[in-house]
């Protein structure tokens, strides 16, 4: 038999008949389901020192588990000294078993980890079933020793789904364990 992630596993299990009965859903393939879990990290000071975004790189891959690769600018700002084409952030895009091992990680590990945390707001829905939530500081995740990060950074984490409201994307997190300020069914 071959590896099956614990939260796959529950959400075929589990989290697809609650889904099905909670929003009366006539068919398993309605319930909305996790497409992708994306990393972004701006990282602006990489315009004057390039050290950084091979760190951020290093970083990121750590944590997600698969390589990281840069983002470049879209356009020349002058003020900022950037021109089009320049590093100025890092992505990484997870999906299939290593973004529910990701998102295990994330809920059962990191977030606990982060200073005075109360739960997440719930208000980074964007109408359509996605979610994105602001992380303050990299060195929540296990993988980074702390003891060789030069510089904090912060990044967003945003959850593609299939749900076409924010309800079912809200219930679908629920489910997987996220844990949102304030609960409500």
């Amino acid at each position: 038999m071959s590896y099956i992630p614990r939260l796959k596993k529950k959400y075929i299990e589990e989290i697809i008949p609650g889904l099905k009965q909670e929003f009366q859903y006539k068919s398993t393939m309605e319930s909305p389901r996790l497409v992708k879990i994306s990393l972004n990290q701006g990282v602006g000071d990489a315009i004057t020192d390039k050290k950084i975004l091979e760190t951020a790189m290093e970083e990121m891959s750590l944590i997600a588990g698969q390589k990281a690769v840069p983002t470049k600018s879209k356009k020349d700002i002058s003020n900022f000294k950037l021109r089009r084409g320049m590093p100025i952030g890092v992505r990484v895009t997870l999906r299939g078993h290593r973004m529910y091992e990701f998102l295990d990680r994330l809920v059962s590990v990191s977030l606990p980890r982060i200073r005075d945390f109360k739960g997440i707001n719930e208000k980074g829905f964007d109408g359509r079933g996605n979610f994105t939530l602001g992380v303050p500081e990299q060195i929540i995740f296990p993988e980074i020793n702390i003891d060789k990060v030069n510089r904090i950074n912060g990044m967003d984490i945003t959850f593609v789904t299939t749900a076409k409201t924010d309800k079912e994307a809200f219930a679908l997190l629920r489910e997987f364990g996220v844990p949102f300020k304030n609960l409500k069914k």
